[in-house]
């Protein structure tokens, strides 16, 4: 099976809609929801070819394929992530200035700010003591690189 668009994400389907399904699952890493072109397998053991016509990251939820019986959907693997819980504005400026000067990208729940695990930020964040914790957290979106150069 070779699936070239994203039929719908299972969050903006009817719970009976989602009940009423066998489904089988699709895990990724975070990093592989940025790839339009790629061979996944479900956790049932089927193969499926993604082929992205439109161009878009494949996020959380994503359902690759649905009939009246059976859904295949995106599941993302946890990550290795820095939680950070700025108390200040103040701090918030400060790390966000520090990991933009590093070209590290963030995603943000609520009040928290999440970056991949990195030895080197973890130091950081120890040295201007700022709040944070380290968990494995399953984020909705790939951490995208946005695209800068100093030259």
């Amino acid at each position: 099976m070779i699936v070239e668009k994203i039929m719908i994400n299972i969050n903006n389907m009817e719970k009976e809609e989602v009940e009423k399904r066998h489904i089988e699952k699709v895990y990724l890493e975070s990093s592989h929801l940025v790839k339009r072109v790629q061979l996944v397998k479900t956790d049932h053991g089927q193969e499926i070819g993604i082929r992205l016509k439109e161009s878009r990251d494949l996020v959380a939820g994503d359902v690759l394929y649905m009939d009246d019986k059976n859904l295949i959907m995106i599941e993302v693997i946890s990550d290795d992530l820095l939680v950070i819980s700025p108390r200040s504005l103040h701090e918030m400026g400060t790390i966000a200035h520090q990991l933009g000067n590093r070209h590290l990208p963030a995603q943000f729940e609520d009040d928290d700010m999440l970056v991949q695990y990195d030895y080197l930020v973890e130091d950081l964040l120890k040295e201007l003591q700022i709040t944070y914790k380290r968990e494995d957290r399953k984020v909705k979106q790939a951490f995208r690189h946005i695209g800068h150069s100093h030259g």
